[in-house]
Parts: structure tokens; C-alpha cells; sequence
């Protein structure tokens, strides 16, 4: 679905930000882009949807090279949640939200109507669509946002950090939908330095200073002790049970197994 082909992002000339990034996404796969403050991840969510322009290399989206030419066609496959979803609020009410980029893709009312209701239901914000967004709690915020994404019918969606100005109910509400989506088929890419949520993901991207330290199964990654630590990433309890059993030479495999599924449900 996504390929990206030797990207190279700077903000400030000769400081790159992605130095020479080469990934690719799966359809309907669901990657984790893990990595500390500062490592690129936010800004190759902007490069993926092109908010930002590489200074070098190539995105591939559903066989579309991004482009300035493509890059509306590229935004009708790849929606975006950011971190604080009133940065992305243009309605008076969830409503007129969800129905804003509907209008911009110049869908038919009766149509818009039927996906405005349809995709509200299936964030659980069917009840909600007269209040006004900034009378909503957080978790709630992030699924009307999750909602005027899906009701664009993009084959992937970026949570850049969607998670992490929440509380737990709220975290526990947007990964709820995460999941469902993902079970669904939707194309899930989720950046984030939430253990948490990586855990859960079919795979991992680990970021340091703008480059791929490493990728590969989640299970694969998040066991790799050496690695998280040098990306300044804390392990999960469960998981540095894990590391410390080993270290101890007391490792059994039954024991880790019980471990990792404690970690998935962290």
C-alpha cells in the first residue's frame, strides 16, 4: 500500500531530520512507527499525506507516486488523526465536522447523510452528531475525527500520536477503534513512543535521529532489549520481566509466553 524509497527530510540545511528512510506498508497491515521525541516520526506522517515536501527519495501510495500533481489523490487514500484533534475541528457541531471533508470531495447530500450517520455509528458517536465538538471529552474528540476520516473512504489512516493527550478511558476508547478498524481491513499506521500500542500492531519501525534502527514483527522488535534502549524507549513491565528471567539464565519459554500475552493486554 505504502512504499517509501530512500526519503530524506531537513528543516534546517545539511541537519536532516529521515536521512535516506526506505519502509514499506502492507495492505491491511497495521505498522507502528516507535520512536523517541525528535527521532522523524511525526514529520514522515506529514511527508506520507504531504503536508511537507522531501528533500529527496519517493512515496509510493496504491501505486501512485506522491507528487504535486497527486497529492490530492494521494489525501483521498490517506486520512490523518493528529494529536490534538481540535487542531482539526471546522464544525459547529460533530455533524457539520464529519460532512466538512465530505463537501470538499463534493459527495451528494443523500449520500453525504447515509456515510455522516454510518461512520458516526461505527466510532459509538451516533448520539453526538448535534453537540458541539468542543463540549466533548478527549477520547471523544479523537472519534469524530476517526469518523470524518472513514467517512472519506481512505484506505489508510495515520494516528500521529492520537493517543497521548488522552486519559485512560480516552486512550482506551481511540484504540478500541484502532483495532476495529484494523479487523476491518483498513491500513493502520500508528506513529507513536506508547509501548502500549505498538505491542498490538501486526509490525514495528523503530526510529533513532531519522533512521531505521529497526523493523519487523512486533514481537520480534519489542523483545529486542538492546535496541529500545538505545532508542530510549522503556519496555513494558511484562517485557522486562522477560529481560531480567534471561539476564538471570531462568528464561522458559511457557513463562515468556504468558508474559508477552499480559503485555497485549497492558
Amino acid at each position: 500500500m505504502i512504499t517509501i524509497n530512500n526519503l530524506t527530510y531537513e528543516y534546517e540545511a545539511n541537519k536532516p531530520v529521515l536521512d535516506n528512510v526506505c519502509l514499506h506498508v502492507k495492505k491491511g497491515e497495521w505498522v507502528s512507527i516507535l520512536g523517541h521525541n525528535g527521532s522523524g516520526k511525526s514529520t514522515l506522517a506529514k511527508l506520507i499525506i504531504g503536508l511537507l515536501r522531501p528533500k529527496s527519495g519517493e512515496i509510493i501510495v496504491d501505486g501512485i507516486p506522491l507528487s504535486y500533481d497527486s497529492v490530492y489523490d494521494i489525501r483521498k487514500k490517506v486520512g490523518i488523526v493528529f494529536q490534538n484533534p481540535d487542531n482539526q475541528f471546522v464544525g459547529v457541531t460533530v455533524r457539520d465536522d464529519i460532512a466538512f471533508g465530505l463537501e470538499n470531495l463534493r459527495v451528494p447530500r443523500s449520500e453525504m447523510i447515509e456515510r455522516i450517520e454510518t461512520f458516526a455509528g461505527k466510532v459509538n458517536m451516533l448520539d453526538f452528531l448535534n453537540k458541539e465538538p468542543h463540549n466533548l471529552s478527549g477520547g471523544q474528540k479523537q472519534r469524530v475525527a476517526i469518523a470524518g476520516i472513514l467517512a472519506m473512504h481512505t484506505d489508510v489512516i495515520i494516528f500521529d500520536e492520537a493517543t497521548s493527550m488522552l486519559d485512560p478511558d480516552g486512550r482506551k476508547m481511540v484504540l478500541e477503534s484502532i483495532q476495529a478498524l484494523h479487523k476491518e481491513g483498513t491500513t493502520v499506521i500508528t506513529i507513536t513512543h506508547d509501548m502500549r500500542e505498538a505491542v498490538k500492531s501486526d509490525r514495528v519501525v523503530v526510529l533513532k535521529n531519522g533512521h531505521v534502527l529497526k523493523e519487523g514483527p512486533s514481537k520480534t522488535v519489542l523483545n529486542d532489549h538492546e535496541i529500545l534502549e538505545k532508542s530510549n524507549l522503556e519496555l513494558l513491565l511484562p517485557l522486562h520481566v522477560i529481560k531480567r528471567l534471561r539476564e538471570k539464565n531462568l528464561s522458559n519459554e511457557r513463562l515468556e509466553s504468558v508474559l508477552w500475552a499480559l503485555s497485549l493486554n497492558a
